[in-house]
């Protein structure tokens, strides 16, 4: 789990649970222009919702403070754990993520309970930041 703010390989995170239920995700788009990065969290056990996280991501992805920015995206396919959860294969499918062309991302399978595949996913997504953001400065 992310603290609110938290040093990870010299990059200092900042971040924020947007709820994703329907009532607060007009909410997200006050956060675009600023962030440097996404975590975008799917409930891999819920086949129901996929149809809907996939009308969430896609206006995302359009949004004016999205669109045309080159920010790196990790996809977290939370509760991998539980029986008859979707594959990575099938949720990058489902979510047509190999259409996304212009922005580093990536997909982990994770358990938020235990932690399981967490530290890698941060740490890519750090790399990311650290390659898009802070090296193309100096």
């Amino acid at each position: 789990m992310i603290d609110p703010t938290k040093l990870i390989k010299n990059v200092n995170f900042t971040a924020f649970d947007m709820s994703g239920h329907d009532r607060h995700r007009s909410l997200w788009e006050h956060y675009y222009k600023e962030c440097h990065g996404i975590i975008f969290i799917i409930d891999s056990s819920d086949k129901l919702r996929l149809v809907v996280v996939k009308e969430e991501l896609d206006m995302l992805l359009q949004h004016p403070d999205i669109a045309g920015r080159k920010l790196p995206i990790l996809f977290l396919a939370n509760k991998m754990d539980l029986p008859d959860s979707l594959t990575t294969v099938k949720l990058v499918s489902g979510l047509g993520l190999e259409k996304i062309q212009n922005k580093p991302w990536h997909i982990r399978a994770t358990n938020a309970v235990t932690g399981e595949g967490l530290q890698p996913a941060i740490e890519w997504l750090t790399d990311q930041i650290r390659d898009i953001y802070i090296n193309k400065r100096q």
